[in-house]
């Protein structure tokens, strides 16, 4: 019966309105629905028979006229909120007029411990002042909100959290809309819009709530005022005087109701698809649904936010990473977390409950049963976090022999200096790589240089080497030559596998420019040139770092600590699982190289067959190549091949580890296969090892160990500025081009196929991409 009277109503007020729009010559119409209960005659009331009385009609009422709409239960109970909003338009049929009172009741719990009498009369007169006292109040609805005692002073909010942004304007415009967090109606296409005149909080408490526009007393005379009717249990518009009579001059580019809590409620959606959606998008993405473009600051605050609801409190993830390792090491035994943190000093003394954190260094046991699989090098790099607190990731980077990218051991600290890098490569050294020979690619950072020499850091050589990132090298180059032609003449001297050929390249850019060879000659050659490194690097010139956070670590930097730990065990799990599968199905299938090592020897193959081969010493494997046609820009002509010694005058032999085009074509001419003289490391049960080792499922939090020790806090000084625009943690250099064999991306969204021009996400509310 209920549900009937429902559709009733509901079909009733549809004809009402459509009427009213064909004929507007005729005054407001009006619905009265009214549900009552049926006493039975055992005194008790009969939840099932209700008596349903609909009246429609036309009438007009003066300004001061009072009303009912139907009662809205809040699903809690009221807090504190800075934003909030009321649907009236979906709830009341009324359509809103010009200087009329807004049939507007809502339901509302009385708080605990007030009295009726702190309540307005439900039989009073409705007669309002034409000023409200107090008008000093500047607040808006939706931010900080006050509480009147007699004027317009600050306290805790006690209102229903369904009236912050109520706006009747925007009612105005669509009877049927629903206001999205209180920013103004539907359009007509059902997009949501920010109502573009913004108003003030007078008074807001637990009876009482009185809005005005920003200009009144400028030339507008904006103002509403709702009142609690306790006996009623219902809040009731008592006054509305509209609509907006000041200029559309005053109308800026931003809306101050447009706070950071809407805002992180809308792109919510977005941040938990991709927590490293830049900030340009959600900023273009929120000016195109509202209407208006908020500032860079708020935008980034609301992203905070909505990744702390996602993924955590931003400070209490702190506080969570000593319960993570010690439920970790329940995981995996043998994993390693290493926690440094500070004392607290609070007026010269050292509070015990509390520490500040510091540093975190932490492997899994997969990744250090990995590495000895893996290539005999390693890259460092650090990059920074993009949270709400600032820091510094440091990364270790290994490589299989198929050219998949590893990371092995990971470490949160406050930046990139001595101390810190010696902590990292400390732990590293001890824990994932003891291997002696080592090769460790780096940039030139002098903290890195410093943890390197230090004596008893196991570093040195014949322990291990170092070589410079050529991706840095060449940025600091490109500083002091501008160009892409001249930092292509470094790089390629750089890639150059003999001496021969780096010369080639050196005296071009001491024809073009004699001060480029000076500056390059201020740099150790091993340090930075291939064919100088005894064939450590295996082809391998840069750390890799961006790599490793685009395809692994991709959005782990805008996440609380604690997820971003949590983060790399996943990431790790899923990686270890989808490359062990493929190796172990190209194993399944006969294969005995990765598709690397298959894929350059088909390209050598091919090469091979432009060469003529001279036997000198059989027993000695050693022969000469001669070229018949020319190979490529640089040419000895002739090559010198051992393969006894996997040696070759091209350099490319004995800096990659497999045979080159020259050595294949002797392999040809004396009926000999090429694989013995391939490096084990590129053999597919090499690089199944890598990946044999798999994660254990995480045990659940709730079943960690319990931690006792001091509460770990953020420490204060890596808290980001509070205000204006958040700096940029790294300047943008020619390091971070594009690797021009890849497919240029978007600016905005990272996706390839248009420029941030014409990217979708980059459109604003006209539907064109830009800036309003």
């Amino acid at each position: 019966m209920l549900l009937l009277a429902v559709c009733w109503i509901s079909l009733v007020s549809k004809v009402m309105f459509l009427c009213r729009r064909q004929f507007p010559e005729v005054r407001t119409p009006e619905l009265l629905a009214k549900l009552v209960d049926v006493v039975s005659s055992s005194g008790g009331s009969n939840r099932n028979a209700n008596t349903i009385a609909a009246v429609a009609g036309s009438s007009s009422r003066p300004a001061v006229a009072s009303s009912s709409a139907p009662v809205y239960e809040p699903p809690m109970q009221p807090v504190a909120s800075p934003s909030f909003a009321v649907d009236l338009g979906g709830n009341v049929g009324d359509e809103v007029r010009h200087g009329e009172h807004i049939p507007t009741e809502v339901h509302c719990p009385t708080p605990a411990g007030v009295g009726d009498g702190l309540f307005d009369d439900p039989d009073d007169d409705d007669l309002e002042p034409d000023l409200i006292a107090d008008e000093s109040g500047d607040d808006v609805g939706t931010t900080v909100p006050r509480r009147a005692t007699g004027g317009s002073s600050s306290g805790t909010q006690q209102y229903p959290p369904h009236f912050s942004s109520l706006d009747l304007d925007a009612m105005r415009q669509d009877e049927n809309a629903l206001l999205p967090s209180g920013f103004g109606a539907r359009d007509t296409e059902g997009s949501a819009g920010v109502n573009e005149f913004q108003y003030k909080v007078v008074e807001s408490d637990y009876r009482r709530y009185v809005g005005k526009c920003s200009e009144f007393g400028n030339g507008c005379t904006w103002l509403i005022r709702m009142s609690l009717r306790q006996r009623k249990g219902i809040w009731e518009v008592k006054r509305y005087n509209g609509p907006h009579t000041c200029l559309a001059s005053s109308i800026s580019s931003d809306h101050r109701s447009l706070d950071y809590h809407v805002i992180s409620t809308f792109i919510m959606p977005m941040v938990r698809a991709d927590a490293a959606v830049n900030i340009k998008v959600l900023q273009n993405t929120t000016a195109a649904q509202f209407g208006f473009r908020p500032t860079y600051r708020r935008v980034w605050m609301a992203k905070q936010k909505a990744v702390a609801v996602i993924y955590g409190d931003w400070d209490e993830s702190y506080n969570e990473l000593p319960r993570w390792v010690l439920g970790v090491q329940l995981t995996m035994p043998d994993t390693v977390a290493v926690l440094r943190t500070c004392p607290v000093r609070v007026g010269g003394q050292v509070d015990e409950s509390q520490v500040y954190f510091h540093r975190l260094f932490w492997t899994f046991p997969p990744c250090i049963q990995a590495f000895r699989h893996c290539k005999p090098l390693v890259s460092i790099d650090g990059t920074h976090l993009y949270g709400k607190y600032g820091g510094t990731l440091l990364v270790a980077i290994a490589q299989d022999g198929n050219s998949n990218i590893l990371p092995v051991a990971f470490a949160l600290v406050e930046g990139e200096n001595a101390e810190s890098w010696s902590f990292f490569l400390s732990h590293l050294r001890e824990h994932v790589t003891p291997q002696p020979g080592l090769l460790v690619i780096s940039d030139r950072h002098n903290g890195i240089k410093a943890a390197l020499e230090a004596p008893d850091g196991g570093w040195l050589p014949p322990a291990a080497y170092r070589a410079f990132c050529i991706r840095h090298v060449a940025s600091n180059f490109a500083l002091t030559f501008k160009g892409k032609d001249a930092r292509r003449l470094l790089v390629n001297a750089a890639y150059a596998k003999t001496e021969v050929e780096f010369d080639y390249w050196f005296d071009i850019m001491r024809s073009e420019n004699p001060a480029m060879c000076d500056w390059a000659n201020r740099i150790e050659y091993s340090l930075w040139t291939q064919y100088c490194d005894a064939g450590r690097r295996f082809g391998h010139m840069t750390t890799n770092i961006f790599e490793c956070v685009n395809s692994i670590l991709k959005g782990v930097r805008n996440l609380p600590v604690c997820s971003l730990v949590k983060a790399t065990y996943g990431r790790l799990a899923e990686l270890f699982v989808r490359k062990g599968r493929e190796a172990e199905a190209q194993m399944g299938t006969g294969q005995q190289f990765s598709q690397y090592l298959v894929k350059c020897i088909k390209a050598n193959l091919k090469t091979a067959r432009c060469f003529t081969v001279t036997v000198y010493d059989r027993d000695n494997s050693e022969y000469t190549v001669a070229e018949t046609t020319p190979t490529g820009s640089f040419s000895l002509g002739t090559y010198r091949v051992s393969l006894g010694s996997k040696t070759c005058d091209c350099g490319y032999f004995q800096a990659l580890h497999f045979p080159c085009p020259h050595a294949l074509a002797c392999c040809a001419y004396s009926r000999l296969t090429w694989q013995p003289y391939v490096h084990e490391v590129y053999r597919l049960s090499s690089v199944f090892g890598v990946y044999q080792m798999g994660f254990t499922p995480p045990i659940p939090e709730g079943f960690w160990p319990p931690y006792a020790g001091p509460t770990i806090i953020p420490d204060p000084n890596m808290r980001r500025a509070r205000e204006g625009r958040p700096r940029s943690t790294r300047i943008r250099t020619n390091t971070d081009e594009a690797d021009p064999n890849q497919p240029k991306r978007c600016g905005l969204c990272r996706q390839p196929g248009h420029t941030r021009h014409s990217c979708p996400q980059g459109a604003g509310p006209s539907g064109t991409a830009g800036n309003q």
